[in-house]
């Protein structure tokens, strides 16, 4: 049982530290709205969310204002759409209706136009998946995502291949806006069904018919936790972490609960992520930096992080049986103002930041690289991220943004995406690894029936 009142000692955290729920995200099958008839099932795709997601917004400014809790985000998750239109062929259709959702309910982005390629494409899969450039630059709160590998699976090496080309081409799509169609394409392994984050949050075919998830943040929360623990151990920096890490879950499932039976649906899990922003204060890299580095990126900084993402996650299981999603620490570049400026100053390269994803929630998130990188050089980075994944059995993910037309200095997204400094990607190639195609086998630990 939720004491109401365990809220009220998160104020001081709310006004000073930067803590909020970051999204309340309404997970809705789309199985009962499948039609072989093009109309029929955009109809009832766009009707759907309008009938069960309409409230999204109201709810969540209500319960904003009853607990004085900010909630930043309101978003809709949706069945991989690759599974929903596989009948008519509606890819494009659907991308058009969902947004038009989004924007007459208020909602702040959907997920769900994913595909799971982890093993094998089919015909209906292989075509959708050509259409996700088109579907993002044509849309404004559309997010996709695309899982190419698995523990159990192994890495589809053909699927890695298609997915350099697909954000290649969205990066020349959307080039007139610094290619910020790429920031709502994720590349995974091991995908989560029940993650609320965008833009990789897709409903799960295990899922129920409505389901709540929420995702709660809180970087500067964790950072004021720290201050003045110059002489702890690592075993009291820890405990320190956990400790806040059970106040604001505490929070979160309050507000996910809250939401759940406010919109008739089911409370599914809280996504306890420390997710950065580019706000002073708001910043994985300076936690890191608070526990004993002279800036992120130095020697230390993957054992740092370890330590940050383990103890968060076992603050988070201590609060709440329905801890789900990733919960850890996110490392995105351009919404990290800590990791934004180690980039600049040359302490964090493209490699550190690849050693630090064996050991965070997710991976190589919101990387601005030189637009001139070839499709086979991002798909041998994903590559690497999947293999990353499937050894150490956790997600891992891409999202990669080739810049069209800038291969230095930084690009401005704007909003919660921030600033972004062009990273230097290595000479070398592995254009004749990518061009082999077929899969990588499922590594030996997957063999557990």
């Amino acid at each position: 049982m939720i004491n109401t009142s365990e809220i009220y000692q998160t104020i001081q955290m709310i006004k000073d530290q930067h803590l909020d729920i970051r999204t309340i995200t309404l997970h809705l099958s789309l199985f009962d709205c499948i039609s072989s008839v093009k109309s029929e099932v955009v109809r009832r795709v766009y009707d759907k969310i309008m009938r069960r997601a309409g409230k999204l917004k109201e709810v969540g400014e209500q319960i904003a204002a009853k607990y004085g809790i900010p909630i930043i985000n309101k978003r809709v998750s949706l069945s991989p759409l690759s599974l929903i239109g596989a009948s008519s062929g509606a890819y494009l259709e659907l991308a058009a209706a969902v947004d038009r959702a989004a924007k007459e309910s208020g909602i702040d982005f959907v997920g769900g136009y994913s595909a799971l390629v982890q093993k094998g494409i089919t015909d209906f899969e292989r075509e959708f998946l050509y259409t996700i450039p088109e579907a993002l630059a044509e849309t404004e709160r559309v997010c996709a995502s695309v899982n190419i590998g698995s523990t159990r699976a192994g890495i589809n090496m053909d699927a890695v291949k298609i997915a350099g080309e697909l954000i290649k081409k969205t990066a020349e799509l959307t080039a007139e806006s610094n290619s910020i169609g790429c920031a709502k394409l994720v590349i995974f392994a091991n995908a989560v069904e029940d993650n609320p984050f965008m833009a990789g949050s897709f409903n799960g075919i295990g899922e129920g018919d409505a389901v709540v998830n929420v995702g709660i943040s809180g970087p500067g929360v964790v950072k004021a936790a720290l201050d003045g623990m110059k002489g702890a151990d690592c075993t009291e920096i820890a405990e320190a972490i956990k400790r806040t890490a059970f106040k604001i879950t505490r929070a979160g499932e309050l507000v996910a609960r809250e939401a759940a039976q406010n919109l008739g649906a089911s409370f599914g899990i809280v996504d306890l992520s420390l997710a950065p922003t580019p706000e002073k204060g708001d910043s994985v890299a300076h936690i890191l930096e608070e526990i004993g580095l002279s800036s992120v990126g130095a020697p230390g900084t993957t054992a740092c992080l370890a330590l940050l993402n383990d103890a968060v996650k076992k603050g988070g299981v201590m609060a709440s049986s329905h801890v789900g999603g990733l919960s850890g620490a996110f490392i995105p570049v351009s919404e990290d103002i800590g990791m934004t400026e180690a980039v600049a100053k040359g302490a964090l390269s493209l490699e550190k930041l690849e050693a630090m994803t064996a050991v965070c929630s997710v991976g190589l998130d919101m990387i601005a690289v030189p637009g001139d990188t070839s499709a086979a050089t991002v798909s041998a980075i994903i590559a690497d991220e999947a293999a990353i994944g499937i050894i150490n059995n956790k997600t891992t993910a891409v999202r990669i943004i080739p810049v069209f037309g800038k291969n230095e200095g930084f690009v401005e997204f704007g909003g919660l995406l921030g600033r972004a400094p062009i990273m230097k990607v290595s000479a070398e190639n592995a254009d004749a690894f990518i061009a082999r195609g077929g899969r990588i086998p499922a590594p030996i630990h997957s063999n557990k029936n």
